[in-house]
């Protein structure tokens, strides 16, 4: 049975966070209760920095089902989750009153314009969010801005492989599955972004994510006309490919996330 609808469907003047805010606010109940989004080693890693240095403030943008929010309310002052969906923040304001989270308060908009003051956080967090942005490269300069002198940004994302053959199949994946996707940038390209934006990016801490195939789909609502297609390209990629992401037979596969903590270069 399908689990897209035709509510779903693209207008052809439709842009980038237009698409963006339509696709994940019309799942936003999905993301909030997904496993692969409430949990994982990144989660654990942040709340390990955030306890180290808790902050006053911080920004969880793109905050999508509210997970770093959730995460960081009891180790920080305030939190503001900030999404593009209005529909995705209305269900993280009510998933943080139902769990007592006072200090967390939504704000829609684009990662590319920030309605806040310069030097207005401690922390500007981003999960799973960035590979749908229109402008990289501004987004982090935004983050940048709002940040307070001796702030610091994590950045917790899937990292693309560098080899050219691994890279194309992912980005087609994504792709493939969600029309929203841009890009998801390898790891020396988070490097150069993050130094060229003023900050100065720690070691990455890298994990292998199993994304079940089914459940992956779903939680989307890819398109019917789409799902064969994914398991055709999973079913007849190169044996590289297939041992790199771990494909298995139904199409669940491995992929590769990370986090990297910046500090603002002086």
């Amino acid at each position: 049975m399908s689990n897209s609808t035709p509510a779903e469907a693209t207008s052809p003047d439709e842009g980038q966070h237009t698409l963006v805010a339509r696709r994940f606010g019309a799942r936003a109940d999905a993301y909030v209760s997904s496993a692969v989004h409430a949990a994982g080693p990144d989660l654990v890693a942040l709340a390990d920095l955030l306890r180290a240095t808790p902050p006053e403030s911080l920004l969880d943008l793109g905050c999508g089902g509210g997970h770093v929010s959730f995460t960081a309310a009891p180790l920080a002052g305030s939190v503001t989750a900030y999404d593009l969906s209005p529909d995705m923040l209305a269900v993280v304001a009510r998933t943080a009153r139902e769990r007592d989270f006072a200090n967390i308060t939504t704000q829609q908009g684009p990662a590319e314009a920030l309605p806040f003051p310069d030097a207005s956080f401690d922390h500007v967090v981003t999960r799973y969010s960035a590979h749908h942005w229109r402008d990289v490269p501004l987004a982090l300069a935004e983050m940048r801005r709002v940040l307070k002198p001796g702030g610091r940004a994590v950045v917790m994302d899937v990292f693309a492989p560098s080899h050219p053959l691994l890279d194309s199949h992912l980005q087609t994946l994504e792709m493939l599955r969600d029309p929203s996707h841009v890009r998801n940038y390898d790891l020396a390209e988070w490097q150069s972004m993050l130094e060229e934006a003023g900050f100065r990016p720690q070691a990455p801490h890298c994990w292998r994510l199993r994304l079940e195939f089914q459940s992956w789909v779903d939680r989307i609502g890819t398109p019917d006309l789409h799902r064969p297609a994914l398991l055709s390209l999973q079913a007849k990629a190169a044996a590289e490919v297939k041992a790199h992401f771990a494909v298995e037979p139904d199409g669940t596969f491995t992929l590769d996330t990370m986090l990297i903590a910046a500090e603002i270069q002086d």
